[in-house]
Parts: structure tokens; C-alpha cells; sequence
């Protein structure tokens, strides 16, 4: 029989499951930690330990954000997808190749291949609109040749890029899903460097 549930830990339970909801991942200890006012993450992560003693959730050892709840196990399977920066949703910008940490995501809800290569970007700016990719929504990608019509994340002439690609006359170009924005067309050189496959939706 499960123990009772304080009111804290009832509160915690519901926050992360409205957090993920939201936004497709756990919260990190970290902003547990905010969203409580709890001194550190040290108490956060003793909430954690406590509801995990109480058998609400599982946690999946060296795996970050890899809180699950146990009725979801046999719904998915979590994987770690590194995150490496931003990417212009907007006009191209200077790449940024450096990872920063990694998220887990469950890749079966996400319809992730299991296998798929992939990484991870936040969008910054407002070209991809009119496809439902936001300012501050993150993108997974997957490390593939594309194909006409994929969302991709490109360098163009030396500058990193989210945008659609597309091929006339036998040249690819990238084009944007917002008309305030012109299409790309490469000057020199033009490098796919993932395929959009899943989108994680940013919390407003």
C-alpha cells in the first residue's frame, strides 16, 4: 500500500505533470527548486528521493530531467538528446556548435526512431510562424540527408539557419514559413546539418 502524500508532495507530483504536459519534458531539479522557493536543490531533490520511496515516480539513474511516472513505463522509452545552443528562426546568425547539456525526451510518444541520430536547438525569432515553430520552442533534429519540403537546420555562407529546403531548377534554397522574410539562396556553400523530426513546445 502507498504511503500517504504530503501537501508538498502532492503539490510537487501535480506540478510535474503539468509541467510536462506543457512542454514535453520534466522539470529539472533547478527549476523545481524555483518554482517552490526551496533554498536549493539539495531539497529538491529530497522531494524527489521522498515521492520516489512512496513509489509515484521512477527515476532513471544518470539520465538528466529522467523523472517518469511508473503507469507511463510501458508507454515509452526515454532518451538523452544533447542540446547544442540556438538556432536563428529569423535571419541567419553566426553557428553555435557548443552543447549545452541534454534533454530527455520519451521518443516514442515524440515518434523519434529509436536509432535516429539527433540533437537538439532552442529557436530564437519568429520566420517559422506559419509552421508552428515559436521563439523559444525547442527542435530535435536528426543527422540525415533531406528530402524537398523538410525543416532543416542549415549553414548557409558560413551562418546557421532554421528554415524549409527546398530545390528548383536543380538548386536548393531555404525558404522561410513567414513572408516578412526573404528566401536564402547559398552565394557559396550551403550544408544541411539536421532534419526536423519532433518539436517540444515552449511554456508561455
Amino acid at each position: 500500500m502507498q504511503a500517504p502524500l504530503t501537501r508538498r508532495q502532492k503539490e510537487i507530483v501535480e506540478y510535474l505533470r503539468t509541467s510536462h504536459r506543457r512542454t514535453g519534458i520534466m522539470p529539472s531539479t533547478r527549476e523545481i527548486q524555483h518554482a517552490f522557493g526551496f533554498a536549493s536543490q539539495t531539497a529538491a531533490m529530497s522531494h524527489l528521493r521522498a515521492l520516489e520511496r512512496k513509489g509515484v515516480i521512477q527515476r532513471l539513474a544518470g539520465k538528466a530531467r529522467a523523472v517518469i511516472f511508473p503507469e507511463d513505463l510501458d508507454r515509452g522509452e526515454i532518451a538523452d538528446i544533447p542540446v547544442y545552443g540556438n538556432i536563428a528562426a529569423g535571419m541567419s546568425q553566426d553557428a553555435e556548435p557548443e552543447r549545452q547539456g541534454c534533454i530527455s525526451v520519451d521518443i516514442t510518444a515524440l515518434g523519434i526512431p529509436r536509432h535516429a541520430r539527433t540533437f537538439a536547438l532552442k529557436v530564437r525569432g519568429d520566420s517559422m510562424i506559419n509552421a508552428h515553430i515559436c521563439h523559444g520552442d525547442t527542435v530535435i533534429l536528426e543527422f540525415r540527408e533531406p528530402r524537398k519540403g523538410d525543416i532543416v537546420a542549415a549553414l548557409i555562407d558560413g551562418e546557421t539557419t532554421l528554415k524549409r529546403y527546398l530545390i528548383e531548377k536543380g538548386k536548393p534554397f531555404l525558404r522561410a514559413e513567414n513572408s516578412r522574410y526573404p528566401d536564402l539562396i547559398p552565394a557559396r556553400e550551403l550544408v544541411i546539418q539536421g532534419v526536423l523530426i519532433a518539436l517540444i513546445r515552449h511554456a508561455a
